[in-house]
């Protein structure tokens, strides 16, 4: 009786923690910004959550080229786990057309049986599964055709490198991946202390221009979209042949909760919220440029690629309808010198932080930490492309502003996973209401 009271009071006592984290201090009017964090979820969870997961899982938003092969430019790599000692090693090629990434073995023993086992686990969660059918590489053939006849002006590495291959990113979901440990913290810590204008502090914080404050609060906002996927969709129980995932709740908390994170769990996750006001705010802008009957979103089936682009421009409808955009006026605002500086600031500091995510171990975590980076990062072309946009041609390419394939997959599926974060918070809330 004593212990089934003992668990009775944790229960309470986290009930509450999450309660008022979730209700009396995520609330209310975010930083830099005159939007609500109410208003936010209604938005979300209402009208663009149920769309934006519809439209990724049509052919043209479902597979992503990606070169997961490329070595971290900034330290040694230390294989696909988060053990130090368990070292992996791709397998040899097995087509030219397909590589399989997820096909690994051991370079070297672990030193224990419990570094194997759980190295073992992290490869086996973070491995991509690269499976495609006949079909789908012929098409991807076709794609590549009617790709290079468009008229391109942006180089994207990984579309160029002979590494690069098809990823069906419905095969392989942002969840748990085991990929934790000194690796996984000196990627994150790299891109705060290195590009943040060194700013990962709130006292330092504060007393930065609005500009730079933006800046860290978009990575800020990222990483904490990232863990919500990773506590949402967490690996509850294994065995018998098949795996659960599910919401862990005490993951939730540790990442979070103000008491656990010293005062940031609630700025943290008004970042996520202030970071899908951008890419809200950059999908308005964009939605001339698809509006234009030119642009087609093709895969080779006329009428899917006729019900995708309707999907698409839906969702634009109703992003032109929310009325509380972030102003993106306000930045950059100064001298037009400063201005112009600050932006190559920018864009250096996000090129690096690009180039950071080829250091990440898990395979599964570098393909949708690269897929988010490159969705934010085309997010920001298209907030520096005003002009460029709103000169668009209606019935031919235009020279001054374009987006690739890879670009508009990325920023869809960018803009999806932090919808899906939003969410997510609803669900956390009914999860505990339910456990009331």
């Amino acid at each position: 009786k004593l212990k089934a009271n003992n668990r009775m009071l944790r229960k309470m006592v986290l009930f509450l923690a999450l309660s008022g984290l979730l209700h009396s201090e995520l609330t209310g009017v975010l930083d830099d910004c005159f939007c609500d964090v109410e208003s936010i979820d209604i938005f979300n969870n209402l009208k663009i959550y149920p769309r934006i997961r519809k439209l990724t899982e049509r052919d043209y938003f479902r597979y992503y080229r990606v070169n997961l092969k490329r070595p971290c430019p900034f330290w040694p790599d230390d294989g696909h786990c988060s053990i130090k000692d368990c070292h992996v090693e791709p397998c040899p090629e097995v087509s030219h057309v397909i590589k399989n990434p997820s096909c690994v073995q051991y370079s070297q023993a672990a030193n224990t049986m419990s570094d194997v086992v759980e190295c073992q686990q992290a490869k086996e969660l973070g491995a991509i599964n690269s499976t495609l059918s006949n079909q789908s590489k012929e098409a991807f053939a076709d794609w590549a055709r009617h790709d290079d006849a468009q008229d391109h002006f942006c180089e994207l590495d990984d579309e160029t490198s002979p590494d690069a291959e098809y990823v069906d990113l419905l095969l392989n979901p942002e969840r748990y991946t085991g990929y934790k440990g000194p690796s996984a913290w000196r990627v994150w810590n790299s891109i705060y202390e290195e590009n943040c204008f060194n700013c990962y502090r709130q006292t330092r914080l504060n007393s930065l221009c609005l500009e730079k404050r933006v800046f860290y609060r978009l990575i800020s906002g990222l990483h904490s979209s990232i863990n919500i996927h990773l506590c949402a969709e967490y690996l509850l129980d294994e065995g018998w042949g098949r795996s659960v995932w599910g919401p862990n709740v005490q993951e939730f908390r540790q990442r979070f909760d103000m008491a656990e994170t010293k005062g940031e769990g609630t700025r943290r996750l008004k970042n996520l919220y202030f970071l899908y006001l951008i890419e809200l705010r950059a999908l308005y802008k964009v939605a001339p440029y698809f509006e234009r009957a030119i642009v087609n979103l093709y895969t080779g089936n006329a009428q899917e690629d006729g019900e995708t682009k309707d999907l698409l421009l839906h969702i634009f409808n109703e992003i032109k309808a929310f009325p509380m955009h972030f102003d993106e006026k306000s930045m950059f605002a100064g001298h037009k010198l400063e201005a112009k500086t600050l932006k190559e600031e920018f864009r250096l500091h996000f090129k690096n932080i690009s180039r950071i995510m080829d250091c990440v171990g898990c395979s599964k975590c570098r393909l949708w930490g690269k897929l988010q980076t490159q969705g934010l990062g085309t997010a920001l072309k298209i907030l520096f492309s005003e002009k460029e946009i709103k000169n668009l041609p209606e019935h031919s390419p235009s020279k001054g502003f374009q987006l690739t394939r890879q670009e508009i997959v990325a920023l869809m599926n960018g803009f999806g996973r932090l919808s899906t974060s939003i969410y997510q918070l609803h669900h956390f809330r009914q999860l505990w209401k339910e456990k009331r």
